[in-house]
Parts: structure tokens; C-alpha cells; sequence
């Protein structure tokens, strides 16, 4: 198995030979503190061998023997050291290394020497380093760029978390992943074992919590929005990792330096564990509880208030920590009703016997509680924010989910914090344009905005920063049932992760990151079997454009990738044009084009499809309304379902009115049901003409129109997502529609504008009439 995931893994990022002076980063993901680019070339050659330094660094030797043999062909020796000096020697040592840093290495390439310096996991990472530089193709003697590279990452936790309670995966998807972990230098692998959904680790002392509380009877079909009432498939789904198959997963993480931390959910999301020993749960009047089907937060969790249930979970942290040799043990305590226990006699009598405030502290009293029993093991607790709440345990470490404000508060606190803010860094939110997506949860994460985030708030004090520790990127699988769909949410914004937890900022940068050093890494990853998110085309937007020439420059990213484009406004297919030089599109007076390009990868992936108006139309005259206008904009309320904000008749409303702004929020109270339709009518008075932009932000679909022509196309079925268009307007008054519908779920609508590059508002309550 070692030998397969090297050949389709690690050879997904080694790019071409160097060959563009541009990338100062020689083509390595994440990018290296240090790299001096110093001439010439080492050939790996027959010729050449392998050599190492102490025994304890053989195995690095040996896995780039391996590699080079499975990827080039190339069978070379391996010793400490040759009778007769090679011609060429690949040196990995951990005897010359002098940096402080355990995770950091040096590279120093020459034209007849290459030495990696690092100590264990710092050599590997010199390792996969050295990996990176290598060309793809197959040739006999492939060279690569002499230099000197000096590296060493930013924090010390770098983690990758995978929820297998939703959805599980098999052992060798498991191992996939920690390839993948660790070939972007991430050390550690976040594996969430129990949920409401599922119990999915063997507790030998508890085996109902596998055998009953490891299935589920049914799921959840579609989103959990999508339909009212909802509905189920009726297939039985489950399953469990058994301790032998857990602890091969330990070894091999280890064997690529990376932790494993087992999250044993508590004292929410326990409804799987219930399900299987219910007197678990809070009173004495226990009716039977059933694995979740759905996805969601549920009232039913542990009973703080009873004894046996510290003992249950001591029994189980025990066998959890035999299997788990690392120094952390992720509790969760997070999203934790406390219903059940305002209203248990056991819950409330642990409060009064503790002088406990209210239910907050006595969640707070439970994950303390946990804390001892951990600590006397050895270990220390992990949980989510929530557990700063009522007071937070003494020595644990909080996992800042809820944006950033729990990191600063366990920092200020002089706890170690780990930042994985849903604003950033969770990878089961969209990628795109969820019309054009797999299903996801909700919200909208982007490769860029990814790569943005910078883990150490800036407001935080000097003083404090050093308490942030690490960075970490969540998949969470209420809606990603296979490994294919956990490939794509992970790749490439992976490679991003893996760059804002290893470089430091200043090295950091988007554009050379995304049009260089990721096409070429993406290239690698479509000769494998691993499936990925292709992006658009570099330089494609969904946007409008305001004038009579444009110029289609494109840039593929994926390198090999080609890229097919209309301007037709017809979806492009592999028998439209090849986008191969930067193309002049002109616009005659009074006229738009509609240009939409699609990517196509050497195995056949396709990206989104972008669609770009480029409008030469004359400028909207203003209107002259034959009454009086009054401050403010029409609503109509249109209940029924709707799959098609275009589809929103007014004329079919229920309830009109008046309100000041065009903002679902100010109209909530006028809606009557969970499926309905919105239109805002009315009139916009715009001060100085010129070229405005506008845009939507809406759950599910909605329409913007000017003096009834569409300006933004945000329609469809879909979660919280943004399109902006543009159009020319004279100044005065021009008339405006914003049409809207939700089907269930939760709702939202918002419609922002901007001016001659000014930061885009709310539409102003001052300009809107009727």
C-alpha cells in the first residue's frame, strides 16, 4: 500500500523542471522560509546513490529510494557510506542539521551532491521537499535546479480534521488522507470518531456503543432545508473502526510524522451513545433514543448530574488514550443545549451541591472533571470555544471555531488557542457558485479566501501571540458521503492551508501562489487517482464589464489544461473554440457579449463554467415618474414554492406593504410561511451617472433589475451566496426590482451597490422611492 499511495500521491506535486526565474519559490507548496537559486543542476542519474546519516535516518533515505524507483525508474543503492565514492550522492542527514526548530531542514543542492538536513520529522519534510522539485516525466536522468533552501514552519500545530461520525470512509481512503496531510507538511490529523449519527470507534467495554449506536436506520435525503416535510432514503447505514484497525491508522501517521487526536464528543452530540446505553441520559423516565438521522443539534446529551456517566466516559477514555499516543485527547464540548438538564433533578442537584451559578458552569464542572481524569493520564484536553463558557479547565487548549474571539479570550488567558475559524478554514463549505457545486452545508470558502487568513489576530498583544499555536481546516461530512467528494472539498485548498500554517506572511503571496506554483501542483494531482476541485480559468469572473473592447486573457490552471470559450452566451463544450492567446473582443455601440469559458483538464475534469457580460449598451436614460415619490420601497409577499426567483409573480401577493431598505432582515415580520417569494419594486435616485455595480447576496435564488433590465442573475436553488453585476446609468431616477424566493431552510436576502470604485453598501434607505 506504501508503495501505491507514493506513486499517486507524492508525485502529485512535482512540478517541471525549474524553469521560470518568476517563481522564487522554485515551485514548493508551502512555500519555504529561504530559497537561493545558485546555477547549474544536479542530474539523478544510475550513477548517483543514496547515502544517510544516522541509522534513525535510513527510513527517509529509503522512502526516496522507494520513490524514485516507483516514479523514475531509477533503482539506487542506499548506505551510510560507500567503499568507492558515487559519482553523484543524494546525502540525508540529521548529523549536520544546526537549526533549534524540530520540524525545520536545509537542502542544499549542488551539481554533484544533494544534502537534506533536518531531524526526523524535519528530514522528512526536506524530503518532501526535495519530492516537489522533481520533474513528472519519466525520463532516465531528470535534473532539477541547483540551490540552497532553508526552512521551517511557523507553528508548531498544523492539522487537517476529518468527521467520519456523519459519513465514514474506509481504512485505505484513511491513509490517503494522511498522505495528503503530510505532504503539505500538516502534522496533524483531527479524526472526530463519535456523533449523534454514529459511534464509530470499538470500546471493548461498551461494545452496544458500536453495535447499536454505530448505525443509523436511515438518512436524510438532499439538504436539510431542501423539502418540508423531509425525507429519508431507508437504507440502514453504518459502521465502525475497530481498535486494531485505529491503531494501524496511529502507525501510519507516524511513520509520515503525523499526530493523531481522536475527538470523543461530549457532553453534547452523544445522541449515537444513548441510543445504545440510555440511562446515560438525563432523569429516570429514559425512553428509548434512536441514532440521529438528520443532521443538527439535539437536546439530548449526557447527564452531568449522574455519576455512572464519568464513569462511562473514564472507561472509554482509557481504551481511547491506549490507542492514541499523543499528548492531546479532543473532548468537543460544543453546541450543548441545556434543556435536559434544567429540568433533570440529578443536573440541578450537582449544581446546588457545587455552588454552581447555572447550567453554563455546570458544563463547565463536567469538562473539568474530564480535564483531571485526562491530566492523571498524561494528556490534555482539546474542546471547541464553548468550553470557555462558565469557566474554562485549567490546562485545556481551545479550538476557536466560533471565529476568532475564543482563540483571544484562551490567549489572554494563557491557554494555547488553535484557530479554525468557519469564516477561513472549513472545507465543507462551498467553493463556488453552488448552483454549479456538489451539495455542501452552507457558507462560501474559496481557495483565496483560504490563503488569506492570518491564524494570529493582529489585535491580539505581543505578549499573548505566542499562546496561538496552530491553525487547523474542518470537514464536516453531513453532506460529503464518499471519498471522491472529500477529495474535492480538500483539494487544492489544502494547498493553502498548508501555506498560512507554514509561511511566515511576509513570503506569502497570492497571485505566485495561485497562477504558478498551484497549476503545476494541480497537474501532478490530475494524473493520479485523486479527484479535485478544477478552478475557473485565471483571469475568468462572473461579473459585468462596461465597455466596447475587452480583452479575454486567460491563463490555465491546471497546468495542460485547456480552456474553451464562447461569446455567445452558449455554454462551451470541447468543439468551441481553444483558448490559446489573449483574444480582442469587440463590442459594437449599443450591444453585450456574453463570453463564458469552461476548463478542461488532460483527464477530462471540468471546472465551473464563468460568464462574463461585456455591455457596450448606452447609458440608461432616467425617468420621469407622472406621481409623487415617497421615501421608502414596496414589498409583495407571494407564499407558495418556487424553484425560480423569475417565477415570483406580484400580482399573485398575498400581503403588500412598505418598508425602508431592500433587505429580507426588514421585512421578516411580514412572512407567513417557510416557502414563499419576495419582490421589491420601486425606484432608485441616482446622484451622478456613471457605472454602478450591484449585487445580490441571497438564500435561495434572486434577480436585480434596472428600468427592467436584468443586471444581476443570482437565481436557483442554493445557500447564502453573492453575484454582482454592472450597468451604465444616467443620473435621476431609474426604476428597480429586486425579485427573490425561499424554499424552506433559512432565508436571506441583501443587495449591495458601488460607485467608481468606492467600497460597495447597502443600498442607502435615502435613495429608494415608490
Amino acid at each position: 500500500m506504501r508503495k501505491i499511495v507514493l506513486s499517486l500521491i507524492l508525485l502529485a506535486t512535482a512540478p517541471f523542471v525549474y524553469s521560470q526565474p518568476s517563481d522564487p519559490n522554485l515551485g514548493i507548496i508551502p512555500a519555504p522560509q529561504s530559497v537561493k537559486i545558485t546555477g547549474g543542476q544536479f542530474t539523478f542519474s544510475r550513477d548517483a546513490a543514496i547515502m544517510y546519516g544516522n541509522e534513525s535516518d535510513r527510513k527517509i533515505a529509503e522512502l526516496f529510494r522507494d520513490f524514485l524507483k516507483d516514479n523514475y525508474f531509477l533503482d539506487l543503492p542506499v548506505a551510510k557510506a560507500f567503499i568507492k565514492a558515487p559519482k553523484a550522492v543524494i546525502n540525508f542527514t540529521s548529523i549536520t542539521y544546526e537549526g533549534l526548530n524540530p520540524e525545520g531542514y536545509t537542502i542544499s543542492i549542488m551539481p554533484d551532491q544533494i544534502q537534506v538536513s533536518g531531524r526526523d520529522a524535519g528530514l522528512f519534510y526536506g524530503m518532501e521537499t526535495l519530492m516537489q522539485l522533481l520533474p513528472l516525466k519519466k525520463e532516465a536522468a531528470p535534473k532539477i535546479a541547483c540551490a540552497e533552501i532553508v526552512d521551517e514552519p511557523r507553528y508548531k500545530y498544523r492539522g487537517l480534521h476529518l468527521d467520519v461520525g456523519r459519513h465514514m470512509f474506509p481504512v485505505p481512503f484513511i491513509k490517503k488522507y494522511i498522505d495528503l496531510i503530510a505532504q503539505y507538511k500538516l502534522n496533524t490529523f483531527h479524526w472526530h470518531l463519535t456523533e449523534d449519527q454514529g459511534w464509530r470507534i470499538e470500546i471493548k467495554k461498551y461494545p452496544k456503543l458500536t453495535q447499536v449506536g454505530g448505525f443509523r436506520d436511515q438518512t436524510l435525503i438532499g439538504h436539510y432545508h431542501d423539502q418540508m416535510p423531509q425525507i429519508f432514503d431507508g437504507t440502514r447505514y453504518g459502521g465502525y473502526y475497530t481498535q486494531a484497525e485505529a491503531k494501524e491508522v496511529v502507525a501510519y501517521a507516524a511513520s509520515k510524522f503525523v499526530t493523531v487526536i481522536p475527538e470523543i464528543e461530549m457532553p453534547g452530540h452523544s445522541v449515537a451513545a444513548l441510543a445504545a446505553y440510555p440511562q446515560l441520559g438525563c432523569g429516570d423516565d429514559l425512553a428509548a433514543f434512536k441514532v440521529e438521522q438528520k443532521w443538527g443539534v439535539f437536546h439530548d446529551i449526557f447527564c452531568a448530574g449522574k455519576d455512572d456517566t464519568f464513569k462511562f466516559l473514564e472507561d472509554v477514555l482509557t481504551e481511547v488514550m491506549a490507542i492514541f499516543p499523543g499528548e492531546y485527547i479532543h473532548i468537543g464540548g460544543d453546541e450543548a443545549p441545556k434543556t435536559r438538564w434544567e429540568k433533570c433533578k440529578y443536573c440541578q442537584k450537582r449544581i446546588a451541591d457545587n455552588k454552581l451559578k447555572n447550567e453554563h458552569e455546570l458544563q463547565s464542572y463536567f469538562i473539568q472533571r474530564i480535564e483531571r481524569f485526562v491530566n492523571l493520564k498524561g494528556k490534555k484536553i482539546i474542546g471547541w470555544d464553548e468550553i470557555l463558557e462558565g469557566g474554562l479547565a485549567p490546562n485545556a487548549t481551545v479550538m476557536s471555531w466560533r471565529g476568532v474571539s475564543g482563540g483571544i479570550a484562551a490567549a489572554k488567558m494563557k491557554h494555547d488557542a488553535i484557530m479554525t475559524p468557519g469564516s477561513h478554514v472549513y472545507f465543507d463549505h462551498y467553493q463556488g457558485n453552488p448552483v454549479q457545486e456538489p451539495l455542501a452545508i452552507s457558507g462560501f470558502t474559496p481557495l483565496e479566501q483560504v490563503y488569506s487568513y492570518n491564524p494570529t489576530p493582529e489585535t491580539l498583544a505581543a505578549e499573548y501571540q505566542k499562546y496561538i499555536i496552530g491553525v487547523q481546516a474542518n470537514v464536516w461530512t453531513e453532506y460529503i458521503k464518499t471519498p471522491a467528494h472529500v477529495e474535492y472539498m480538500v483539494v487544492p485548498r489544502i494547498m493553502a492551508l498548508s501555506e498560512v500554517a507554514w509561511t511566515l506572511p511576509h513570503k506569502k503571496n497570492y497571485t505566485q501562489f495561485a497562477s504558478q506554483r498551484v497549476p503545476v501542483h494541480l497537474a501532478r494531482i490530475d494524473q493520479t487517482s485523486t479527484v479535485y476541485r478544477v478552478p475557473v480559468a485565471i483571469g475568468a469572473k462572473d461579473t459585468t464589464i462596461i465597455t466596447g473592447r475587452y480583452l479575454l486573457d486567460l491563463t490555465p490552471p491546471v497546468k495542460g489544461a485547456k480552456i474553451y470559450y464562447t461569446i455567445d452566451g452558449y455554454t462551451p463544450k470541447e468543439t468551441d473554440k481553444v483558448y490559446e492567446n489573449p483574444v480582442s473582443i469587440m463590442v459594437p455601440y449599443n450591444e453585450k457579449r456574453v463570453v463564458k469559458t469552461l476548463v478542461v483538464t488532460p483527464s477530462g475534469k471540468r471546472s465551473a463554467v464563468t460568464t462574463t457580460i461585456i455591455s457596450n449598451l448606452s447609458p440608461l436614460l432616467a425617468i420621469n415618474p407622472q406621481v409623487r415619490l415617497n421615501q421608502g420601497i414596496k414589498y409583495y409577499y407571494v407564499p407558495g414554492e418556487f424553484n425560480l426567483a423569475a417565477s415570483v409573480d406580484p400580482g399573485r401577493a398575498e400581503e403588500e406593504g412598505v418598508v425602508s431598505q431592500i433587505n429580507l432582515d426588514k421585512g421578516k415580520d411580514k412572512v407567513r410561511s417557510r416557502s414563499y417569494g419576495m419582490v421589491f419594486s420601486g425606484y432608485i435616485n441616482i446622484s451622478r451617472p456613471g457605472i454602478y455595480t450591484f449585487s445580490t447576496r441571497s438564500d435561495d435564488g434572486s434577480q436585480l433589475l434596472i428600468d427592467d433590465m436584468m443586471v444581476v442573475d443570482n437565481d436557483g436553488r442554493h445557500t447564502s451566496f453573492e453575484v454582482t453585476g454592472a450597468v451604465n446609468l444616467a443620473a435621476g431616477i431609474h426604476k428597480i426590482q429586486v425579485r427573490s424566493f425561499q424554499l424552506g431552510g433559512s432565508a436571506g436576502l441583501k443587495v449591495f451597490m458601488g460607485h467608481a470604485g468606492s467600497p460597495k453598501t447597502e443600498i442607502p434607505e435615502t435613495i429608494l422611492f415608490y
